[in-house]
């Protein structure tokens, strides 16, 4: 009996971590994100759960951000793959979908500002997130890592009243 058990014990820690491959894990949208053709000005923050055996506690954290008639979102978020060969953690780009699943794993929107409550705001998001302090550095636990960075946003723009999800790890790194 104890031998079946470290058996499936084995199985699971091992084998039935990750539902599928990184590189064929779905990065499609999920639909669930403010549409581009809507004209007002959108910030929203999203969670999904960490790749493979992480998302069994922890989620992977980001947020996008479309000015006022903007055709795209710019998504910033942070990521460790590459950071040891030089590449930069925080990493931002422009899509008109900035929902997608993160390898595999549905998001979750937490939180969702639209109109001229978020045309306020994004210059200050801009502006914060030119002066966050780990751009460069990406430490699994304690931190600083991809939920370290919303949440040094949400401090540096308080008017967000940004609560960060509990299983975001490491987001109270910046404290």
């Amino acid at each position: 009996m104890r031998r079946m058990l470290l058996i499936v014990l084995s199985f699971v820690v091992l084998g039935g971590c990750a539902k599928t491959d990184w590189r064929s894990a779905s990065r499609e949208p999920a639909g669930i994100a403010t549409p581009v053709s809507q004209p007002d000005a959108v910030i929203e923050f999203y969670a999904a759960d960490a790749f493979g055996w992480r998302g069994w506690f922890a989620v992977h954290t980001w947020f996008a951000i479309k000015e006022h008639g903007a055709s795209e979102y710019t998504v910033y978020e942070v990521v460790g793959w590459g950071v040891d060969r030089g590449r930069k953690a925080l990493r931002t780009y422009q899509t008109p979908t900035p929902d997608r699943y993160w390898y595999g794993a549905k998001p979750q929107k937490f939180l969702s500002i639209t109109g001229s409550q978020a045309q306020v705001l994004i210059p200050k998001i801009i502006e914060a997130a030119k002066r966050y302090p780990w751009a460069d550095e990406y430490t699994l636990f304690p931190g600083p890592n991809s939920n370290t960075f919303p949440a040094w946003i949400g401090q540096q723009v308080p008017e967000l009243e940004l609560e960060m999800p509990f299983s975001a790890i490491g987001s109270g790194y910046a404290k």
